[in-house]
């Protein structure tokens, strides 16, 4: 009997590890392919900017779009983070993804500047279903030992996935421009741009239909444990709903949660903005073609990709203590953000390119732990959604103003102005992770020597304290 129930542990332990690495990459290919309905318009605005095009569109007026689904990409955050945790991260990134489908092809038919900012609002909504579903799904499948080093590999989907979408989007925008005159010219359409943006999305949405599951006691398999640390207690185990104040009270009686928000509400106003204009940058600075700017872009979340995966291994080495990476990071990022400014790149897509990628790498190392591997030691499976959600929501708030505020700024001071201001930003961020900082190693301390004068915990992943 004994060697039949090994035999048996190890067949499932088997098969867990199979649907995990299913799992894990249905959820990354799915929300890479998120970022087809998002990175559609920062391909499309250098040809939406074009002063010969006869709809007159002006940097200002994208900038208003761009604020606008900024804003309500924030609501979506908080509002879809609470609803995944009550309704499952499935059916919610499924459901997403196929609004986000439709809203993409009604932005490539649509023509008067209302109908713009009404249909790109709504299409970041939808699109805020997607990591919060993610997370939710992500802390039901692998156990807390791993969770670090599975977040950092899902966040490299809203990194090389992007970089992906750019490359494949403006690859097909440089394809219609030197085709100009042959029905392959359409490609150069900034309509083109969502409208096959939205069909390649329906396609991987096909096949998340088929393959995603919500947890692997769909599959007749035991669920791994959640972390013990988070705000919850032994109940963060369950994923089992609860009311609204529960879920929530923990979360906002606790300062390290707020100090979190505060380094999102700063890096990710950075990042939106050169997710937002760096083609364009690229384009009027350093002088590439539409296409090519396009494509030169992808470097941003290329070298953000190389250190989401750096800054993972590194947090592992140092226990969890996230904070040791992040303070030396944002001091680097300053830096970067400050050569920005300075250094006149003009005619030089190398140089700018080089600029855009240094301030990647400092910037989307600290980013990646923020709604991923934090929200889930804080949330647990009970509500890793919302933590994330509530997380990511005071991120986005700050990057309203990534759309107008830049275009404004650019407008009258030029990008040296952006990068400026971008620094000041970066600066005030510093600040409040340096607090995070001395929280945090407050409250490793307190662990590493309790009263009862237990020895410290001998694996890093005990040495963690949310």
């Amino acid at each position: 009997m004994t060697t039949e129930r090994a035999i048996s542990n190890s067949a499932s332990a088997v098969r867990l590890r199979r649907w995990q690495q299913i799992t894990a990459a249905s959820l990354f290919v799915g929300y890479a392919g998120y970022y087809l309905g998002r990175s559609c318009l920062a391909i499309a605005t250098p040809l939406m900017v074009d002063p010969s095009a006869s709809h007159g569109l002006t940097k200002a007026q994208i900038g208003l779009v761009v604020s606008v689904g900024v804003l309500t990409y924030a609501v979506g955050k908080v509002v879809n983070g609470l609803i995944v945790d009550y309704l499952g991260g499935r059916q919610m990134f499924l459901f997403g993804m196929v609004a986000t489908i439709a809203c993409t092809a009604a932005f490539g038919f649509s023509s008067a500047l209302p109908v713009f900012i009404a249909v790109w609002g709504a299409n970041r909504f939808f699109q805020s279903m997607g990591w919060n579903a993610l997370v939710k799904t992500a802390s039901r499948w692998y156990p807390a030992h791993r969770q670090a080093t599975m977040m950092g590999f899902l966040s490299l989907s809203f990194l090389f996935g992007d970089a992906i979408d750019r490359a494949y989007l403006g690859g097909l925008v440089e394809i219609g421009q030197r085709s100009a005159g042959t029905p392959l010219g359409v490609l150069a359409n900034w309509r083109a741009v969502f409208l096959i943006a939205a069909a390649t999305l329906g396609l991987i949405a096909i096949v998340m239909a088929f393959v995603l599951r919500s947890s692997p006691r769909d599959v007749g398999l035991e669920e791994p444990s959640a972390n013990p640390q988070n705000v919850f207690g032994a109940a963060g185990q369950s994923a089992a709903t609860v009311p609204l104040l529960e879920l929530l009270l923990p979360f906002l009686q606790s300062p390290v949660f707020w100090s979190i928000c505060g380094i999102n509400f700063g890096l990710t106003l950075i990042r939106e903005a050169f997710n937002n204009w760096s083609s364009t940058f690229l384009k009027e600075v350093a002088g590439l073609p539409p296409g090519q700017a396009g494509i030169a872009s992808l470097v941003f979340p290329l070298a953000g990709g190389v250190a989401a995966i750096a800054a993972g291994l590194l947090s592992d080495r140092l226990g969890g203590r996230h904070g040791r990476v992040v303070v030396p990071a944002l001091v680097l990022l300053v830096v970067s953000l400050g050569s920005m400014a300075f250094i006149n790149v003009t005619g030089r897509p190398i140089a700018a390119m080089a600029l855009v990628a240094g301030t990647s790498f400092f910037l989307t190392g600290p980013y990646s732990y923020l709604s991923g591997v934090m929200a889930l030691d804080l949330g647990g499976k009970r509500g890793s959604s919302t933590a994330a959600g509530l997380i990511d929501g005071a991120g986005y708030v700050g990057a309203i103003a990534s759309g107008w505020g830049v275009a404004a700024i650019a407008a009258r001071y030029k990008w040296a102005g952006v990068f400026l201001a971008l620094t000041g930003v970066c600066c005030l961020t510093l600040v409040v992770a340096v607090a995070y900082l001395i929280l945090s190693e407050r409250k490793n301390a307190n662990r590493a020597a309790p009263q009862d004068l237990e020895t410290e915990p001998s694996s890093p992943d005990d040495s963690r304290r949310i």
